[in-house]
């Protein structure tokens, strides 16, 4: 009998919960949650909130639309856009080599490692699309996914197209990680960390897979991103951050692996 996994879905969207309670509250001006639910309420029903006017403008002015980019490019992220990842990091990489050294480079080196400092309302549209469209191709590729794990014959003889599918597939994930890295820089780990996570919550079938890596990525980058502006008096880069949670994590998970291939 095939494992619920309902608590699987019920832990993604606890991180996700808890890192967006974190996100609103946790900084330089805190908020309660009091107000932050008053705020809420009040926007939802149309009612002017009593709360100071600042608390209203942090709230949806400052972290709101950094909030919102922080779950999309983690939801992007966790949905196996590490080859690509690496792909695009290549084309950057001679970027860099042809900018201007004294201008053009250091904003460019630090925009690069990973930062949601600069995120504003005008900054959610281009990356909405793009991220939302190639999250909904690849779910809605989801079985074929399930048969891409197979060998081509087999994969072809339960009715896969393999090569047009592997195509969709790629341009699918390049949309999504090409958005991400336009808004935020490049986030190394999320890609390899977050699916293993899901997959050990809610199992390999891509169908709950996608969804699960997609809720934890989001959590995963809120909480990330809310430690990297309120640890220390200079916000820390988004890639530092995961790199220093992402390598531990690799390294255990080789070593797993190796017991693992021992024992057989």
């Amino acid at each position: 009998m095939a494992r619920s996994s309902a608590p699987g879905f019920l832990v993604s969207f606890l991180v996700l919960i808890a890192g967006l309670l974190l996100a609103f509250t946790v900084g330089r001006y805190p908020v309660n949650l009091s107000d932050l639910f008053a705020v809420i309420s009040a926007k939802l029903t149309g009612h002017t909130p009593n709360v100071p006017a600042a608390v209203e403008n942090v709230i949806w002015q400052v972290r709101g639309p950094r909030i919102v980019a922080a779950i999309l490019v983690g939801a992007a992220l966790a949905v196996a856009g590490v080859v690509i990842g690496a792909l695009l990091g290549a084309g950057v990489g001679l970027i860099k080599y042809l900018a201007d050294p004294y201008n053009q480079l250091p904003a460019m080196t630090f925009w690069l490692l990973g930062s949601l400092a600069a995120t504003g309302p005008s900054d959610l549209i281009p990356l909405f699309g793009p991220v939302v469209l190639g999250t909904l191709t690849l779910f809605a590729l989801r079985w074929r996914m399930n048969v891409m794990s197979l060998p081509d014959e087999e994969a072809r003889a339960l009715g896969a197209s393999t090569g047009p599918l592997r195509i969709a597939i790629v341009a699918a994930a390049t949309l999504v990680t090409s958005a991400s890295v336009a808004t935020a820089g490049i986030i190394g780990w999320v890609g390899l960390v977050v699916p293993h996570i899901a997959r050990t919550l809610v199992g390999p079938d891509f169908g709950r897979l996608i969804p699960a890596a997609a809720l934890i990525g989001g959590g995963f980058l809120l909480l990330i991103d809310t430690l990297a502006r309120t640890a220390a008096a200079v916000e820390i880069p988004l890639g530092i951050l995961t790199a220093l949670v992402g390598t531990p994590f690799f390294i255990w998970l080789l070593a797993s692996m190796s017991k693992t291939w021992s024992v057989e």
